[in-house]
């Protein structure tokens, strides 16, 4: 575990995130770090995890760990490391040594965290053997992060108010993933020209990130097959006339996370289906960035994307109609299925642990429309919020050749046109963007979008 040089500012930062829950609540709260998973037999585990919520108002990842906050009071519980750990993992701190870290008032043994107890609200971690400690120490059921009851949903909504804007030590951790997740990339277009597979893309890629004491903040995507919307298999060769799709993106070691994808042409030029592909793409991107400033619904930042993607893809003749009518049968979503991004932060889909409890205003649910259901944010922007923007363009054989959809659309997309666009698997441009007081800041606008841009870095 890192130590942040710099105590007093983590612990000031710290005290205010408790202030602020303390004025929406009036319990104790409970939340608890989490452990590590084995892998395949005990002693060989995952990497740990922490918790992001016990992240938020803990700051460090201190593993098997639990904090108590009452009001301003911060209490850690984790039991100091045995002698025999010297020889495995190192020194580690102790848990007073800790506290002082991160401004707790006191620190005790795991043993004494039921006194604590009574009244505590939570929310359940993923790991299901801590949560099954949950429920013993609190002596009641714990229900999933996303199924949250009385306290515990009293508790997830007041946290989902504050991490919904991002204070500044937030945005200076995120702003420091983002600066790496772009040097990333261009390692990754600067290792396409010799590359062989995917797998070479990729070891570049991770090895700034790795190389900056980072984390990578999700399974890389870096792939041939962009219709694969969460590819993460790296065994296909690199050939010419392919697009490599790679999302990547770099997490701190404190937790806070970058998104960052961007498409290039494996031999350093689009070819000219490409490039008429890439620029509908870009220009939903571009035209939704435009749009973002407090109070717009990003719905409607999302149906803008749509909006557009759907008339350029009739300008290239590949879809047939009028824009609004295309978009209201979802035609678009053929080709574009997904949402136009997510909140980002402590997770790289932020809080999504908590489902559309944090990703959609209250009294929202969800569409069951083919081009709304995967969208993952459904309220007003605000200050403070960071969003993805990420619109794309796929060849899904499993859309494109499914009956039913061959049939209901039939008439809609000139599918000779489409064969001629062959060389279009996938396509994804996205770029982190924070909400400001009048406006949005684009957090990774150093890394070029437009095709020149691409073609000149590679």
């Amino acid at each position: 575990m890192q130590i942040p040089t710099n105590h007093i500012y983590l612990a000031t930062i710290l005290l205010k995130r408790r202030q602020n829950l303390a004025k929406l609540i009036n319990f104790p709260v409970i939340l608890w770090s989490g452990s590590r998973s084995s892998r395949n037999f005990p002693a060989n585990t995952f990497p740990f995890r922490c918790s992001s919520h016990f992240l938020y108002f803990a700051g460090l990842p201190i593993e098997n760990a639990a904090i108590c906050l009452e009001g301003e009071k911060l209490t850690l519980f984790m039991d100091n490391p045995p002698p025999s750990n010297l020889l495995w993992h190192g020194e580690i701190p102790t848990g007073d040594r800790l506290a002082e870290i991160i401004g707790a008032d006191a620190a005790f043994p795991m043993s004494e965290l039921k006194f604590y107890a009574t009244n505590a609200a939570t929310i359940s971690v993923q790991n299901p053997i801590t949560k099954i400690t949950q429920s013993e120490v609190l002596n009641r059921d714990i229900f999933p992060a996303n199924k949250a009851e009385e306290i515990d949903l009293e508790l997830t909504k007041a946290i989902i108010f504050l991490r919904l804007s991002h204070d500044d030590a937030a945005l200076t951790e995120i702003k420091q993933a983002v600066a790496v997740t772009m040097e990333a990339h261009k390692a990754g277009m600067a290792a396409t020209t010799n590359a062989k597979f995917e797998a070479n893309i990729r070891a570049a890629m991770e090895n700034i990130i790795i190389s900056d004491n980072m984390t990578c903040a999700y399974p890389s995507i870096v792939t041939v097959h962009g219709e694969v919307l969460h590819n993460e298999e790296y065994f296909h060769p690199v050939q010419k006339g392919d697009l490599l799709l790679a999302d990547v993106g770099a997490e701190t070691s404190l937790g806070w996370a970058s998104d960052v994808t961007r498409t290039w042409p494996v031999s350093g030029k689009f070819s000219s289906t490409q490039k008429d592909i890439y620029d509908v793409v870009l220009a939903a991107h571009d035209h939704c960035i435009s749009q973002i400033k407090p109070g717009v619904e990003y719905l409607d930042i999302h149906l803008l994307a749509a909006k557009v993607i759907a008339e350029g893809l009739v300008d290239l003749g590949i879809l047939k109609g009028k824009v609004e009518d295309l978009v209201e049968m979802d035609a678009h979503a053929l080709f574009f299925p997904h949402g136009i991004g997510h909140l980002l932060g402590l997770d790289v889909h932020d809080m999504e642990d908590l489902g559309d409890l944090a990703g959609y205003e209250i009294g929202r649910e969800r569409s069951n429309r083919f081009g709304l259901g995967f969208l993952r944010l459904n309220r007003p922007l605000i200050p403070g919020m960071l969003v993805t923007i990420e619109p794309g363009f796929y060849q899904v054989p499993a859309i494109l050749n499914n009956q039913e959809m061959r049939g209901k659309y039939q008439n809609i997309v000139n599918w000779e046109k489409l064969e001629k666009f062959s060389d279009v698997r996938g396509i994804r441009i996205e770029d982190d963007v924070l909400v400001t007081t009048n406006g949005a800041e684009v957090l990774t606008q150093e890394l070029p979008t437009n095709t020149d841009g691409i073609e000149n870095l590679m």
